[in-house]
């Protein structure tokens, strides 16, 4: 008797109004699923049988626990990608570098809380390229009796665009690690899972319904593995009010855009004729490279529209449209104010300058006797076949090692004339940073081979993007422009074609955190490195210990 009261009293103070978190509990199944898209069938990994996967819903502060069994026959992990995973980088998610892999037949409970966060985010495999179908919505609303910073929206509506391949995504990469060359470009983008209908296949696509006089609240997420996106809706304005699950001052434009891993909330005002509008989801591309150009459509239909009405159509942004990305990108301001300040760094410990290059290494194996590969400091980054967070934790030697170059190994003309030699270094190096210090990171954009944007996201932390520009960084004028008073912050930035981009943050959370560019072809060539961030003097400034069920390699 006195348990189920105990039961019925714990129920109850779940709902009271004085519990200002909970402990949320997901449930991922890893399954097959057979479905037709672009008049082709076939078998793709899902979570639990969906496409996008279930959205993960909770409120800043809540505990999460998300109990993945993989189903198929792939090694899987989740990355929750924007969580901060404050002290429990265990459950970060990228596969070698915080866990090993869930095999088949295993399961792995994902336990982390979500501290001074709030806003959109994303979650998806780790591991191969498994997230072209494997990825979710994370929405974390604010705590208990805390409102928006901008006007309560009516409803609230998540938008996820994707990429989509005929054929099998693991065989694609397969066959491109094989030959060295670059994979085949995927077939469409998709809205909502929905590709739409394209030329040669008449495929239903994704219907936004709303009603006049309305507010949305858009939450979009870029989840594509390699493409760079515009977003845009035929006759309607859109609020910016957030990026990365950071609040920024409220802008207008009828044009977003989103590199992979990114997210953007906006504020949509039903305020047109009733009638149904276009919904543009179109690629950026600045550099002469391959990827997919074709458009996915969707439509904005009000209700109380008649049947078969003619659609509003729009004008869609230039492939190469770099001054509308570099519009977006320059509005973007974060919103500093006395609740949701900007804590800019305003000295560095470590001041580091990372170049991005491609280069070609020779392989016996391929095609042309060499792979494409990619590198920062000349370094390709090699994932050990253990995980780097055990390895550090557990103090094993012969894993890693913590030398990651600062600089480049050689100066030279990073826009402009290349080195003759591009062959790049191979290794497993990290760099250590003490606890609390702070870090600025140059990233350099370079013409090798071939030259265009890189979304780059740090795992375990946001950072403030103080500065961004054309051409090679200039350290004596370049530092005098820095916007050191309202940055954008976020986890995941673009490095723009040509140019460099420098950001900041403070090394507060204990553990092994993955740096690496968003774009998938690229983290497959050896784009990517990680931190280690030594514990801190205090208890609090620990990592927490290992799992007991954390996967075995």
């Amino acid at each position: 008797m006195e348990s189920r009261l105990l039961t019925i009293f714990l129920v109850a103070l779940s709902f009271s109004p004085f519990v200002q978190s909970l402990v949320r509990h997901y449930k991922f199944s890893v399954i097959l699923k057979n479905t037709t898209k672009l008049c082709s069938t076939k078998s793709f990994v899902t979570v639990n049988g969906q496409c996008p996967g279930p959205t993960l819903y909770a409120r800043e502060d809540d505990t999460v626990l998300v109990r993945v069994t993989n189903h198929v026959k792939y090694n899987i992990t989740i990355h929750w990608h924007g969580i901060k995973q404050l002290r429990s980088g265990w459950s970060d998610g990228p596969a070698y570098v915080t866990q090993c892999p869930i095999q088949p037949g295993q399961s792995f409970l994902y336990n982390f809380t979500i501290t001074g966060q709030r806003g959109t985010l994303l979650w998806h495999a780790h591991i191969t390229w498994l997230r072209a179908t494997v990825y979710g919505a994370i929405v974390i609303l604010p705590k208990r009796g805390i409102s928006y910073p901008f006007p309560k929206p009516d409803k609230e509506k998540i938008i996820i665009l994707g990429e989509w391949w005929k054929s099998d995504v693991e065989a694609v990469l397969n066959q491109a690690e094989s030959s060295g060359l670059p994979p085949n470009i995927s077939d469409a983008h998709t809205i909502n899972g929905h590709t739409g209908p394209l030329p040669g296949c008449n495929s239903r696509g994704y219907t936004l319904h709303v009603e006049s006089g309305k507010t949305y609240l858009l939450r979009i997420i870029n989840a594509a593995l390699n493409d760079e996106l515009f977003f845009k809706i035929a006759g309607h304005k859109l609020t910016v009010v957030e990026a990365d699950a950071s609040y920024v001052k409220p802008f207008e434009t009828d044009t977003i855009f989103m590199s992979p891993g990114q997210t953007t909330n906006v504020l949509l005002s039903a305020d047109q004729g009733v009638g149904k509008y276009l919904i543009a989801v179109t690629p950026f591309m600045d550099a002469p490279i391959g990827f997919d150009n074709v458009t996915s459509i969707a439509t904005l239909r009000y209700k109380t529209t008649p049947p078969y009405p003619t659609t509003t159509l729009t004008t869609i942004p230039a492939l190469n449209a770099t001054p509308i990305t570099t519009h977006f990108i320059d509005s973007l301001r974060s919103l500093n104010t006395k609740e949701y300040p900007a804590r800019v760094p305003l000295t560095v410990d470590h001041s580091l300058f990372f170049a991005i290059t491609v280069g070609l290494n020779p392989c016996d194996t391929c095609l042309t006797g060499s792979r494409l590969v990619s590198a920062i400091n000349n370094i390709t980054f090699l994932l050990p076949t253990t995980s780097l967070l055990e390895a550090h934790y557990y103090n094993v030697r012969g894993v890693f090692t913590d030398d990651f170059p600062a600089y480049p190994p050689i100066v030279f003309n990073y826009t402009g004339t290349q080195p003759v030699n591009i062959q790049t270094n191979n290794g497993t190096r990290l760099y250590r940073l003490n606890f609390n210090s702070t870090v600025e990171i140059i990233l350099q954009g370079t013409a090798m081979i071939a030259p265009e944007n890189h979304p780059f996201h740090l795992h375990g932390y946001n950072f403030f993007v103080v500065g961004q520009g054309l051409g090679n960084f200039d350290p004596e004028k370049d530092p005098l422009t820095f916007n050191l008073v309202d940055p954008v912050e976020r986890n995941t930035i673009g490095v723009p074609n040509g140019g460099w981009a420098a950001i900041r943050f403070r090394a507060d959370n204990p553990g092994v955190w993955f740096l690496h560019c968003h774009l998938e072809v690229h983290t497959t060539w050896g784009l990517k490195m990680a931190f280690i961030v030594d514990n801190g003097n205090d208890p609090g400034e620990s990592s927490f210990p290992p799992p007991n069920d954390l996967p075995k390699c």
